[in-house]
């Protein structure tokens, strides 16, 4: 028979048995990006001010497409995260499924979209 205290059972755990870990997930998410945003923005802005073919020649290199794809992956799981955190605490019921069901397919789309651009560029 184990002998836990009510508040040691509870230790860790939201409501949801899952709030620990998507707190750390989205402090790490957002400490990658605090690093790989002025990285991107380094290199976007490289591209930004020529035509296309410079534009073409900046994102056919292997780290700007690298560096690219960090920011749309871990940007728009950071996005989807946070929004469903947003939509859960101010939504409820059907409408809090079917926002997240939107967002999550918003979110993923867009980084689809934005991954097959940079592959048709990069390649």
């Amino acid at each position: 028979m184990r002998y836990l205290t009510e508040r040691k059972r509870a230790e860790g755990r939201g409501a949801a048995h899952s709030g620990v870990g998507h707190h750390w997930y989205m402090q790490i998410s957002a400490f990658g990006l605090a690093l790989i945003i002025p990285t991107f923005l380094f290199v976007f802005g490289a591209a930004l001010g020529g035509d296309h073919a410079n534009a073409l020649a900046v994102f056919s290199r292997p780290i700007p497409a690298i560096v690219t794809a960090l920011v749309l992956v871990v940007g728009m799981q950071h996005f989807r995260k946070g929004m469903q955190t947003v939509l859960e605490d101010y939504t409820k019921k059907s409408t809090r499924k079917a926002l997240i069901m939107i967002i999550t397919t918003l979110s993923y789309g867009l980084t689809a979209t934005g991954l097959f651009a940079l592959a048709k560029i990069a390649l």
